[in-house]
């Protein structure tokens, strides 16, 4: 079967962003940030993006675009007889599975919002009446395997539809509108009366409230959302370089998708910070900052119910731009492994998606126990847990070790790969810092994750 290929470089560099760009930036970012104490945490999450992000992000393209496989199946193409890293291509298909367990339903959650939003269910209501919307909707199966099963639907319809006319015709789109909702929602924040003050906080370092927070904590922090908000070691990238053409080297690509998702972080900053500001609520109210903090300040606000309807439509975007490049992924690999055609992988995985993503959704009500306390709560937290601590970290290791080292790819390879193409090179002087430093920093990111879940 000849390999699909994508339209347009703008089509790759639109859907490898929408796949970075998710949940991860624009509703965990905002309160990490203020949890972290603004500016002091933005300047080393900057920093860390360019050291640690970066380089996997390029490497991930490499080995998608050298294969022409899914990433199931690269390895098995660039490994030496004998090899077992393709192992680790199994290991990204189940990390796809598993990141789409809760996603899926997070991503009917901001859809659920929109319609309480847009339709005027949450306008007049008091902080605990907001409050109570939010709980309400947790404790309702029924409610949120609707919107999961839509998320789920319309997700596979797209990709089923092919490459081009689906996927990146769609991603396209709904990027575009994503990018353009959240100029208007930022433009509107700036003339808030707390607008100053809000811009100051996030936008100048002030090391003094660092040091109040915790100077470690604030880095660590600022080092854990910069490597995880591209989405890195579960192939999720690499899927996206193998559909593409060879006419620009990789690292130019990779810094253009990495300064989307930056754009659209620290948008997401100027849209909320003004408002938290303005309407004196608590900027580092943690993950309930999206669905209790912000829906009060949309209440109160002038054309609070137009503006609330644009913020949710926006999130909705951010995260279906996820989902559809992880389904993309799921896809390949399935066609790749079972010689299924689109339309059979799609139509399997539709009903397989849908059944592995009830668990999250019965994990708020029907499902609660205690068993998940050491995890955060819920089925979700074990899920997010197994994706975020453990695939992505010692995935990305994966990604990384088989570019530098003789007994993988190799660093010849991987350069030769990844500087094909005119812009951006790799260059020989950072080798000793991919060999023998990064590794290590991924591996105390993957410990420190442990340590901090079980022992702080």
């Amino acid at each position: 079967m000849e390999r699909e290929t994508l339209k347009s470089r703008l089509g790759f560099l639109l859907l490898s962003a929408g796949c970075a760009i998710g949940i991860g930036n624009v509703w965990k970012f905002p309160y990490i940030t203020g949890q972290g104490g603004g500016g002091a945490f933005v300047l080393f999450y900057i920093l860390f993006l360019v050291i640690l992000g970066l380089p996997i992000l390029c490497m991930e393209f490499a080995v998608g675009r050298a294969s022409r496989k899914s990433p199931v199946m690269a390895y098995q193409a660039l490994e030496k007889k004998g090899q077992k890293w393709h192992i680790h291509g199994y290991l990204t298909l189940v990390g796809c599975y598993l990141l789409m367990m809760f996603y899926t339903t997070v991503t009917g959650w901001m859809l659920h919002y929109f319609y309480l939003t847009a339709s005027g269910a949450l306008s007049g209501l008091d902080p605990a009446g907001v409050s109570d919307a939010f709980n309400t909707m947790l404790a309702q199966p029924g409610t949120m395997l609707f919107w999961m099963l839509l998320v789920v639907v319309i997700g596979m319809a797209v990709c089923m539809i092919g490459l081009r006319s689906g996927l990146e015709r769609v991603t396209k789109g709904m990027m575009i509108a994503l990018l353009v909702i959240m100029v208007a929602l930022a433009v509107n924040s700036f003339f808030m009366p707390g607008a100053a003050e809000g811009l100051s906080f996030y936008l100048i370092p002030d090391f003094g409230r660092m040091q109040e927070v915790g100077v470690i904590n604030t880095i660590v922090s600022a080092m854990n959302q910069a490597f995880f908000t591209l989405s890195l070691g579960v192939g999720a990238m690499a899927i996206f370089g193998s559909y593409i053409d060879k006419s620009h080297a990789l690292l130019g690509e990779s810094v253009r998708v990495v300064l989307l998702d930056t754009f659209v972080a620290i948008t997401a900053g100027l849209i909320i910070f003004p408002a938290c500001f303005t309407y004196q609520v608590d900027q580092a109210s943690g993950p309930e900052l999206i669905f209790v903090t912000l829906p009060n300040i949309f209440s109160e606000m002038p054309l609070g119910q137009l503006w609330g309807s644009l913020f949710f439509i926006f999130m909705a975007f951010a995260a279906f731009s996820t989902v559809l490049a992880v389904f993309e992924n799921i896809l390949c690999c399935n066609m790749e492994l079972f010689g299924w055609s689109r339309r059979k992988a799609g139509l399997v995985n539709l009903f397989l998606i849908a059944l592995l993503s009830v668990p999250c959704v019965l994990g708020f009500n029907l499902w609660q126990s205690d068993f998940f306390s050491a995890f955060g709560g819920t089925i979700m937290d074990l899920e997010d847990f197994l994706v975020s601590n453990i695939f992505l970290p010692l995935g990305s290791l994966v990604y990384l070790l088989f570019c530098v080292l003789r007994k993988g790819w190799g660093w010849d390879n991987f350069c030769r790969e990844a500087n094909t193409g005119k812009g951006l090179k790799v260059q020989n002087w950072m080798r000793v810092y991919l060999t023998y430093v990064l590794p290590f920093i991924v591996l105390f990111l993957f410990c420190f994750g442990i340590y901090d879940k079980f022992f702080a």
